[in-house]
């Protein structure tokens, strides 16, 4: 008697993976509406309105005194183990393992590299933007501060806007920048969004971040997704570009000739119907193929000439065969016939 094997919770784990092999046909991709347009616009605004207000010395920069001055890391002191783990999350380094790790497998099922890509490109962008902005402003932090109460912008630091923020934004925000249905992407907006506020936090706490620093880098990170479907574009032809050197690479290796170009298929010439070449016959050698031939033959377009007007050919000599006893005719010696009767 034969029994069906009972599956475990892994083979339907497996068998659930299994459903969809190839990339979703109702996945969402962002596009630059106006909305998003309008969103990005407000969060550029917002963003040049912290750096001003931190430029200018202005209730912001006394804020970010007054919470240094507060010491969090010592008024929660019993937090402070959780805080050292939990700001791991804004680090470039693990972060972009986690994540990359993660869309890698999505894009080997979906068969589609935009994921890893989409990643690369939100990390590219981050580096550049961010870092060229800590660079050009220059600001202190809280534990290399030199005058009370000044915004400590121009001293060679690198603490403004917040890294670690930043990135929490834009690592975990493009899980659902990439999601393919409205609702997971709702959910993980949200879970990013306060992913990403807790890491900001956590700065504050410990010490390594101005007020200023972390709200600043919450719009950084925004305007780096909200601008991503700018790039989707140039995402999509590296793509392509990529996936053609892999096939180029992958003939070169097995050593696998390219296909033949196929043979080109012979298109017959139009006659006129008035024409010598359409009243004058063929010869049946012309017209058929001999037999076992690869392709047809044609006669080159033109006029032909047909057999009654072609000069005719008229052989030399005499058609009948040579005798021996028989003497040409016209010779001179030849012998007089022998008369009958007496």
């Amino acid at each position: 008697m034969r029994t069906e094997r009972k599956l475990t919770r892994l083979d339907r784990v497996f068998a659930r993976l299994d459903r969809e092999p190839e990339r979703p046909t109702l996945a969402d991709m962002p596009r630059m509406s106006r909305h998003r347009v309008a969103l990005f616009a407000a969060t550029l605004a917002f963003y040049l309105a912290i750096v001003w207000l931190v430029v200018i010395t202005s209730w912001l920069v006394r804020l970010d005194w007054q919470v240094m001055f507060f010491r969090p890391y010592q008024q929660w002191s019993e937090i402070h183990w959780f805080v050292d783990y939990y700001v791991v999350l804004g680090q470039r380094g693990p972060t972009a393992v986690m994540v990359a790790a993660w869309l890698g497998w999505r894009s080997w099922r979906q068969h589609t590299l935009r994921p890893l890509l989409t990643l690369g490109a939100s990390l590219l962008l981050l580096n550049v933007t961010v870092g060229a902005a800590k660079i050009g402003m220059g600001r202190l932090g809280p534990h290399y501060a030199t005058v009370i109460g000044s915004n400590e912008m121009g001293l060679g630091g690198d603490i403004f806007p917040s890294g670690h923020t930043a990135n929490a934004v834009v690592t975990w925000g493009i899980l659902a920048y990439l999601a393919s249905t409205p609702r997971a992407r709702r959910w993980l907006s949200a879970l990013s969004a306060v992913t990403s506020l807790g890491v900001g936090l956590a700065t504050v706490y410990l010490g390594t971040h101005w007020l200023s620093d972390v709200i600043l880098g919450w719009a950084a990170g925004l305007l780096i997704l909200l601008a991503l479907p700018w790039f989707e574009p140039l995402i999509a032809r590296t793509e392509t570009l990529i996936l053609d050197l892999r096939d180029r690479w992958r003939d070169r290796r097995t050593g696998a000739a390219p296909a033949p170009a196929p043979a080109p298929v012979p298109v017959a010439v139009p006659v006129a119907p008035h024409s010598p070449a359409a009243s004058s016959p063929v010869r049946s050698h012309e017209a058929a193929p001999p037999r076992g031939s690869a392709a047809p033959v044609y006669l080159p377009p033109g006029p032909h000439t047909a057999r009654p007007e072609r000069s005719p050919v008229t052989p030399t000599g005499s058609r009948r065969p040579p005798h021996p006893e028989r003497l040409p005719r016209g010779s001179g010696n030849q012998t007089a016939r022998p008369l009958t009767g007496g």
